[in-house]
C-alpha cells in the first residue's frame, strides 16, 4: 500500500495534541482577524494615496510572521487545517489498514470521526 503521509496518528496521539491545537487555533483565528483588519486599512490608505509606512505596516508584518509560525506547527506535524473558522482539523491515520484522516472540530470534546482522504468532511464516519 503506497501512503501519502510520513506520519500517521493513533487516536490517542491525536487526542493528546487537542489542548495545544485549541490554543493554536484560537490564536490563529485572532491573528487572522487582526491581520484582515489591518490589510483593509492599508488597502484604504493605498487607494487614497496616503503613506502606508510606519506602525500599521510593521504590526501587520509581525502578525503575518506569527501566523506563519503557527501554521508551521501544524505543517511540521502533518496536521491539516481544513477550515480555520470552524477549527476543522485532519490527522493522517491508518484505520483498518487504509490511510484515512481522523477528523476533529474545535468544539468537539474528543476525536470521534474519520473519513477517507478523498471524501472530506461530508464522508465522516464514527470511529
Amino acid at each position: 500500500m503506497s501512503q501519502k503521509f510520513r506520519k500517521h496518528y493513533s487516536r490517542e496521539e491525536a487526542r493528546e495534541l487537542l489542548p495545544k491545537l485549541r490554543v493554536w487555533l484560537d490564536r490563529l483565528s485572532a491573528l487572522h482577524a487582526e491581520f484582515a483588519k489591518n490589510e483593509q486599512r492599508i488597502s484604504g490608505m493605498l487607494n487614497s494615496g496616503q503613506d502606508t509606512g510606519g506602525n500599521l505596516v510593521n504590526t501587520t508584518v509581525k502578525l503575518q510572521t506569527e501566523i506563519r509560525e503557527l501554521f508551521r506547527e501544524f505543517q511540521e506535524r502533518e496536521i491539516f487545517i481544513k477550515d480555520l473558522e470552524r477549527g476543522l482539523v485532519d490527522f493522517p491515520a491508518v484505520v483498518g489498514g487504509k490511510e484515512v484522516f481522523l477528523c476533529w472540530e474545535r468544539d468537539e470534546d474528543d476525536i470521534e470521526f474519520w473519513h477517507d482522504i478523498d471524501s472530506g468532511y461530508a464522508g465522516r464516519e464514527p470511529l
